[in-house]
């Protein structure tokens, strides 16, 4: 995948890791937040696997990050919402950062453990 050179120098390293399906998804609607798009064109032009789009889309429209209507997504018109995502995603980010990112297994095996009780 490639960014354009304008991405490159003016975001720091850190913002330059690879981010994962759903933040491109929304990175790529918000920079082109005048138009709607067909998952398989948002597919192309993220990088994303094709088989995997739909279900990419169909999840940040559960949290209500992007719009959907027929086969045409777009980003959200709820800026408070997609600010505060991102907000979230980003404290996320610091915090494993600083302790080390969550073991699933290990939250599912202690939930287990306070239903025994």
């Amino acid at each position: 995948m490639s960014i354009d050179i304008d991405r490159f120098n003016e975001r720091s390293e850190e913002e330059l890791e690879e981010m994962s399906n759903p933040e491109r998804v929304l990175v790529f609607l918000f920079e082109n937040d005048d138009r709607a798009w067909k998952a398989t064109a948002i597919a192309d032009r993220t990088d994303i696997n094709r088989n995997s789009i739909n279900t990419v889309l169909a999840r940040l429209e559960e949290r209500d990050l992007v719009r959907h209507k027929g086969s045409y997504w777009a980003i959200t018109d709820d800026t408070e919402r997609l600010r505060k995502a991102y907000d979230i995603h980003r404290a996320n980010r610091l915090f494993n950062e600083l302790y080390g990112a969550e073991d699933r297994e290990e939250w599912v095996e202690h939930a287990a453990d306070r239903d025994d009780r």
